[in-house]
């Protein structure tokens, strides 16, 4: 079966995705001196994007980060906040040709760049066997395949919504990337970055962790409502390029919508 490889540790008890991530995650933490009150941020960035959104599951609760550090572990140094939420929901992508998008009632949001990437020793979220677990090199794939394609690079993108099913994977994504240096993306998340009015504001819906868990269909949702000036976030300047990822830790996928 192409799942014996499961075998290999879930005798140990890493039973779930979350326990997979804890160790990819202790590893890097280790390695670039990320900390709890870091994936806290993340957290709690998320959580306050989705103070302004109806629909979020996050909607109406605050989060701190003493909330944050007194909350239930899950797999450490994961702990209940770090974790996506469990949703039963629904999500529709239109997807037509740019001159009939123009004709609709809504703005259009143009895909520049869209790939899926896998590389050597990736597994299903246990890619445990490379010889370093600091990066996401599916990810790093996928970036330089986008920024081809669409002849932008991290400069130019001005929100994203990074796909994240647990906080450490956001951090990682910041540096996978390019948004910063390899062990820099604790630093770009304690400078606010993520915030509305950060360098990079996003998951400005509440994201996978703090609106719902519907296998990333809402983070495109969200992009495209970024580029339409449509979100609950919207952030005060301009949006004109979202970077959307998705599948951390399966073959992995991400696109660039920009303005017409």
């Amino acid at each position: 079966s192409d799942l014996v490889h499961w075998s290999w540790y879930m005798a140990y008890g890493m039973l779930i995705p979350g326990s997979w991530i804890a160790m990819i995650a202790n590893k890097y933490m280790h390695s670039y001196g990320v900390t709890r009150e870091d994936l806290g941020r993340v957290a709690i960035s998320q959580r306050n994007h989705a103070l302004r959104n109806p629909r979020a599951w996050g909607y109406g609760k605050e989060l701190s980060m003493q909330d944050y550090l007194a909350a239930e572990p899950i797999a450490y140094p994961l702990c209940l906040f770090d974790f996506c939420q469990e949703t039963d929901g629904g999500c529709a992508i239109l997807v037509t040709s740019a001159d009939r998008a123009r004709t609709l009632r809504n703005k259009p949001a143009v895909i520049r760049g869209v790939t899926q990437a896998s590389t050597r020793g990736q597994e299903q979220m246990t890619s445990f066997y490379r010889h370093e677990l600091e990066s996401l090199p599916e990810m790093e794939m996928a970036a330089q395949r986008l920024y081809a394609q669409s002849g932008l690079g991290p400069q130019d993108i001005d929100a994203a919504c990074l796909y994240d099913a647990f906080t450490s994977e956001v951090i990682m994504q910041l540096e996978s990337f390019g948004f910063c240096g390899r062990g820099e993306g604790k630093d770009m998340v304690r400078d606010g970055a993520l915030d509305i009015d950060g360098r990079l504001p996003n998951n400005t819906h509440g994201g996978l962790i703090s609106e719902g868990y519907i296998h990333g269909m809402n983070n495109i949702a969200e992009g495209v409502r970024l580029i339409r000036g449509a979100s609950t976030g919207q952030p005060a300047k301009a949006v004109k390029h979202v970077l959307v990822s998705s599948g951390v830790g399966v073959p992995t996928g991400a696109l660039i919508l920009g303005s017409d």
